[in-house]
């Protein structure tokens, strides 16, 4: 991991650790994104039975991970990964499913177990841009000089506005320059250091014990 990577990491992982929410992160992110991959409603009890919590604990605890997504049911249909269309789409063993940002399909494969295969656009351009997603590695890059804009808030508690909305796939350095002057303290990163930031993050927020693998 490179001095900018790990400086980036500090900062995220302390804005995380200021929501007041860590605890519950660690421990309903990763099988609560594992039983997303159904492309289904994900139900209290459900996720329940997944984590040893009980009902009521798992009722209790929902409303307090960041910016999460609950259907007229009270069932989770995204947190971080989500059935609602966004601009990019991760592919899951032939499951359509999306992600709040560009981070986050470089994150959730080692979360989830499983290769996600990956297409979303520029944002400044909207060519488009392919890339495929393993538990350790990333690959099949297109275009390869591709990268992520990563942003560092001092609060994350609303994570989709404050952060994920301005995590985006550029095709390349030069195509993300006009963005970074309109961002001051944004950076941009090759998407292999933007995945090894993800790894810090799954490793770090969204999981009680190691990821899983393979």
């Amino acid at each position: 991991m490179t001095s900018q990577v790990e400086q980036l990491s500090a900062r995220l992982d302390a804005a995380f650790d200021r929501t007041g929410s860590t605890a519950d992160l660690r421990t309903l992110t990763q099988p609560l994104l594992q039983l997303l991959t159904a492309g289904q409603p994900v139900s209290a009890e459900q996720l329940a039975a997944a984590t040893g919590r009980s009902v009521a604990q798992i009722h209790a605890a929902l409303p307090n991970l960041p910016s999460i997504e609950l259907d007229a049911q009270a069932r989770v249909i995204g947190m971080g990964i989500t059935l609602t269309p966004t601009a990019h789409r991760f592919e899951v063993q032939g499951t359509r499913l999306y992600t709040w940002c560009a981070l986050d399909t470089l994150i959730f494969p080692a979360l989830i177990g499983r290769t996600a295969h990956v297409t979303s656009s520029c944002h400044a351009t909207g060519e488009p841009v392919r890339l495929t997603v393993s538990p350790d590695h990333v690959f099949d890059i297109t275009p390869a000089d591709a990268v992520v804009s990563i942003v560092t808030p001092d609060d994350v508690s609303a994570v989709r506005t404050s952060f994920c909305n301005e995590v985006h796939f550029f095709a390349s350095p030069e195509a993300a320059a006009p963005w970074l002057a309109e961002h001051p303290g944004a950076t941009v990163l090759p998407i292999t250091d933007a995945f090894a930031l993800g790894q810090g993050m799954a490793a770090n927020q969204f999981t009680s014990q190691p990821p899983a693998c393979c």
